[in-house]
């Protein structure tokens, strides 16, 4: 199953887009959290530019 998923990504509409991880510190906790999200490829600046 997860070959095909990857082999779909590599091809077609799947090369637009960019999964992004993303380290954020909680202003409650002070502990770091992750974000990620799947972006397309012009709007990733954007993604990390914005907490």
């Amino acid at each position: 199953m997860a070959k095909k998923v990857v082999a779909t990504l590599k091809t077609g509409t799947g090369k637009n887009f960019t999964k992004c991880i993303k380290m954020v510190k909680s202003d409650k906790t002070g502990a770091y959290m992750f974000k990620e999200g799947i972006i397309a490829n012009d709007q990733v600046k954007e993604f990390f530019a914005k907490n």
